[in-house]
C-alpha cells in the first residue's frame, strides 16, 4: 500500500476531497499535526508529501519553530528526491520558499470566492491537462508567492496574485486556493466561533451564509477541477495509473 505523509498546520484544516480519493486509491495517510510539536518522520517509505494551509505565514518561525524543519523536508522531498508533492495555500507558499521563491504579504488578499485563470503555462503543463479558461475557487490567504522558485513553472493566475499555481517539474504541485473545499469544509469552518469571526472580519456579517450561497452551486465545478488536477498528477508523477 502507498503512503501519503500529510503536514498539517491547524486542527480543522484537512485535506478535505483528497481524502476520498486517497481512500480510492488505497493510499493510506499518515499525519503530522505539527502545531502540536510532532515531528516529521524520516521520509524514507512514503509515495506523496501532502502539505496543508494554516493561518501562519512562512516566515514567522518564531511562534512555529518546526517551519524551519518543514521547509527542510519540502526541499529534499521535492529538490533532491523528485517525488510526488501537493501543497494547498500555506503548503503552496512553502513550496515556493522551500525552493528559492520570494514570499510576502499580499497587497490584496482574497478571502472567499474568487476566480483564477489557467495560464498559457497551465494549458500546455501535464499537471493541468484539461483545464483552460477560468475557474472559481475558495480562497483565504493574505500572503502570496511574489516570486516563484527559478526552476519552476507558473499554472495560473488571478488579478490579485499572478502567482496562484506552480509546477516542479511533473512531480510538484502548489495552489493557492483550497482545492480541498467541499461542502463538509464548510461545514467544519462554522462550527469554529474564531474562523465565523476571522471570515466576518473579512465579508462582513453573515459571512457563512455568503459564503454557503455563493460556492455551494460552484462545487460540482470545484471538485471536478481539483479530481482533474489530482489525476494529472498521478499520471505524470508515477503515482499511479
Amino acid at each position: 500500500m502507498k503512503k501519503a505523509l500529510i503536514l498539517q498546520h491547524m486542527d480543522h484544516d484537512t485535506p478535505g476531497r483528497f481524502l476520498d480519493y486517497f481512500v480510492e486509491d488505497g493510499i493510506e495517510p499518515h499525519s503530522v499535526r505539527l502545531w502540536e510539536g510532532q515531528t516529521i518522520p524520516s521520509l524514507k517509505g512514503y509515495d506523496l508529501m501532502f502539505v496543508l494551509g494554516g493561518a501562519m505565514d512562512v516566515w514567522e518561525f518564531g511562534d512555529n519553530p518546526w517551519l524551519q524543519g518543514e521547509k527542510q523536508a519540502i526541499r529534499e522531498w521535492v529538490a533532491e528526491r523528485a517525488k510526488p508533492y501537493i501543497g494547498l495555500c500555506l503548503g503552496h507558499q512553502l513550496l515556493a520558499a522551500s525552493l528559492g521563491g520570494e514570499v510576502a504579504l499580499a497587497k490584496e488578499g482574497e478571502v472567499g470566492v474568487h476566480e483564477v485563470t489557467v495560464k498559457d503555462a497551465g494549458r500546455h503543463h501535464q499537471l493541468f491537462a484539461g483545464l483552460s479558461g477560468n475557474y472559481k475557487v475558495m480562497q483565504w490567504h493574505h500572503a502570496e508567492v511574489k516570486v516563484p522558485p527559478a526552476d519552476s513553472s507558473v499554472l495560473a493566475s488571478s488579478p490579485r496574485a499572478a502567482v496562484q499555481a506552480i509546477a516542479i517539474d511533473d512531480h510538484a504541485l502548489g495552489l493557492q486556493f483550497h482545492a480541498e473545499f467541499s461542502a463538509q469544509t464548510v461545514a467544519s469552518w462554522e462550527s469554529l466561533p474564531n474562523y465565523v469571526a476571522a471570515l466576518e472580519r473579512e465579508l462582513g456579517p453573515d459571512a457563512y451564509a455568503k459564503v454557503r450561497t455563493e460556492a455551494f452551486p460552484l462545487m460540482p465545478q470545484m471538485g471536478a477541477m481539483t479530481r482533474r488536477i489530482y489525476d494529472n498528477l498521478k499520471r505524470a508523477s508515477g503515482l499511479g495509473p
